[in-house]
C-alpha cells in the first residue's frame, strides 16, 4: 500500500554539491545538481520507508521522529519555520 505524504525538506548548497536534509526524517543525500539532489531525496525517502516496514520498525522510528497516526494517516512533525538567526559566537583564532 502507497500513501503520499508532504515532508519538509532543506536544500543547502556547499561549493558544488546540492545537500537536502529533512529534520522530520533525520535523513540526508546530495547531488551535483538541484534536479539531482531532489530526484535523489525522493528516492531515499521511499528506501527508507520500504526498509522500516519491511523491518517492521516503521510506527516505532517514526514515533521516535515525532510523527503522528491520525485516522490510519501517518503526519509528520509541523514545521513552524525555516529562518535566520543572529547568534553571537566566541571569536576563532
Amino acid at each position: 500500500m502507497a500513501f503520499n505524504v508532504q515532508v519538509p525538506v532543506t536544500i543547502l548548497k556547499e561549493d558544488k554539491v546540492f545537500v537536502a536534509y529533512s529534520p522530520v526524517l533525520d535523513l540526508s543525500t546530495s547531488g551535483k545538481t538541484f534536479t539531482q539532489v531532489r530526484r535523489r531525496f525522493s528516492e531515499a525517502v521511499q528506501i527508507f520507508f520500504e526498509e522500516l516496514n519491511e523491518a517492521g520498525t516503521l510506527d516505532e522510528v517514526l514515533s521516535d521522529l515525532g510523527w503522528k497516526r491520525i485516522a490510519r494517516q501517518l503526519m509528520p512533525p509541523l514545521s513552524v519555520t525555516n529562518d535566520l538567526m543572529d547568534v553571537r559566537v566566541p571569536a576563532v583564532n
